[in-house]
């Protein structure tokens, strides 16, 4: 399901695919993050945190790119932690400071 709406997301992206909650804008601390929300067996959740690269070409990419941060999972009805959140931002900051940008296709 995850890769579904990666796919879907890379074929339309933003604001073209509205993601029917499965893709969603983040805010406050995490503004410019999004996030793919999958429900798993019983009822565990699974996040996806990504960044849009709309200007790829201009570091080093093929073009416009969906880029995929890292996951955190989550028991139902819980909470990611602030020390979790900050361990996406700081992956995220550690990939946007490099130029070309350092990916795997």
């Amino acid at each position: 399901m995850m890769l579904a709406v990666v796919n879907a997301v890379a074929e339309a992206p933003p604001p073209q695919f509205s993601g029917g909650g499965k893709w969603e804008a983040m805010h406050g601390d995490m503004a410019g993050y999004y996030e793919i929300r999958v429900d798993g067996p019983g009822r565990h959740h699974y996040r996806l945190f990504c960044l849009l690269e709309r200007d790829g070409k201009v570091v080093g990419l093929e073009g416009p790119s969906l880029v995929l941060v890292t996951g955190k999972g989550k028991p139902f009805r819980t909470v990611l932690s602030t020390r979790d959140y900050a361990d996406v931002r700081r992956l995220g900051a550690e990939y946007l400071s490099r130029r070309p940008r350092s990916v795997l296709r």
